[in-house]
């Protein structure tokens, strides 16, 4: 029995094994195709477009190099290393080869990918080498012209920009710079799709622009160009610069339709971290001191409520005290930085003084209206005053009760 079993698998064996190594090669034994990926479009010039070339092969394959055509008309990029597996067919495994390439069609109208030939060495019924050539049949591409009325054709499946800045801008030390990185990353372009770098423009910094760098990624989905643009800015009127916005048009491949990436300005400032403008050398206003003697009259209450309460030993809250106190400071505070033109304490000590306040509609409009002017283009032009006089008519200062409430035992 086990003798007749061998037999039989030997006589349907060694059929196919002549048939694998021999001097005669079956068409059936070799495939090569070449494929397109289907869009939901026409493509136009410059879009990218994936192309696959996949090899079937039922033979012993010693050596192999794979050809392809002359491209004309495209502009291309082979995404990594050919990838060789194997697969099941009819019953029997067979080896695969496939290559992924990304075309960017420079002309247009009907373009033509012609041939790839893929030059094998196989084996014959004596194991002797010889070379047999497999190759796929040409394959042709209709391309659309690029949309008219832009300055620079820019078609991408994704894009992704990054505004990063070595420091806060606005919180520079005098005299110092910071350093100003965009990141642009287009999928589905190559690095020179890209727009080239923009002209960084303020009429108050000094700009220092650093070569650009561009890369590539080669990902599954198509190859991911990458620019970095670079400035290094300082602003030159010792206060405070703002950089023009900045701005480029691109199309989005799955959508089909053109969109714009706008990075708005930016300010570039010497101070704290609310970006305002630096302290003012003259004094400030005699009108808005403190006058010695109050200083003198709040401390001597304050001492008086406390050695009461340490010698009374009664629980008596001094909550509203401490708040008063604390929103009469922050007044202080809030008229100093009025007459030195200090926009940074100023506005600190206005956000302070609304916390402290009950919500008003009218004061929030003024805060609002205060960041727009010191954060915007004419931040040099505020008046303080004004601001002051608005505000002051928007509080309500909260009563300072009459005398100190007992705590309840219970």
């Amino acid at each position: 029995m086990v003798m007749r079993f061998v037999i039989l698998m030997l006589w349907v064996w060694l059929p196919m094994q002549s048939a694998a190594q021999s001097l005669t090669v079956d068409p059936d034994d070799l495939s090569l195709t070449v494929t397109l990926e289907e869009l939901p479009a026409t493509p136009m010039r410059q879009e990218m477009v994936l192309l696959t070339i996949h090899g079937i092969y039922k033979r012993h394959i010693t050596l192999e190099k794979l050809e392809q055509p002359d491209l004309e008309g495209f502009n291309w990029m082979q995404l990594g290393q050919d990838h060789w597996f194997e697969s099941m067919m009819d019953g029997r495994p067979v080896k695969n080869m496939r290559r992924r390439m990304a075309l960017f069609p420079d002309k247009t109208g009907k373009l033509t990918i012609g041939a790839f030939r893929h030059n094998l060495t196989l084996l014959d019924e004596d194991n002797k080498w010889f070379e047999h050539t497999v190759q796929s049949e040409p394959v042709t591409l209709e391309v659309a012209p690029a949309q008219a009325g832009t300055d620079w054709w820019f078609p991408v499946r994704r894009l992704q920009v990054a505004d990063n800045w070595s420091n806060p801008p606005d919180q520079l030390t005098e005299g110092a710079g910071v350093l100003r990185i965009i990141r642009v990353s287009a999928l589905g372009a190559s690095p020179d799709m890209i727009p080239p770098m923009p002209t960084l423009t303020s009429p108050s910094a000094l700009i220092f622009a650093h070569p650009e760098k561009r890369l590539v990624d080669l990902t599954p989905y198509g190859p991911e160009a990458v620019a970095y643009w670079r400035w290094t800015i300082t602003p030159t009127n010792g206060h405070s610069a703002i950089l023009e916005p900045i701005s480029f048009t691109y199309f989005d491949t799955v959508e089909r339709q053109m969109r714009s990436v706008e990075i708005s300005a930016q300010r570039v400032a010497f101070g704290d971290v609310t970006g305002g403008l630096p302290q003012a050398p003259a004094a400030p206003d005699p009108e808005v001191r403190m006058h010695p003697m109050l200083l003198f009259a709040v401390a001597a209450l304050a001492f008086t409520v406390t050695m009461a309460l340490l010698l009374r030993r009664q629980d008596i809250s001094v909550a509203p005290l401490q708040g008063w106190l604390y929103r009469k400071r922050l007044l202080w505070q809030f008229n100093r930085a009025v007459a030195r033109k200090d926009a940074s304490a100023l506005r600190r000590a206005a956000h302070a003084l609304n916390a402290e306040h009950p919500p008003d509609p009218m004061r929030t409009a003024l805060l609002s209206r205060l960041d727009s002017q010191l954060f915007g283009p004419a931040a040099d032009m505020w008046d303080p005053r004004e601001f002051s006089r608005d505000f002051r008519r928007s509080l309500r200062d909260l009563p300072l009760p009459t005398s100190p409430t007992k705590a309840t035992s219970g």
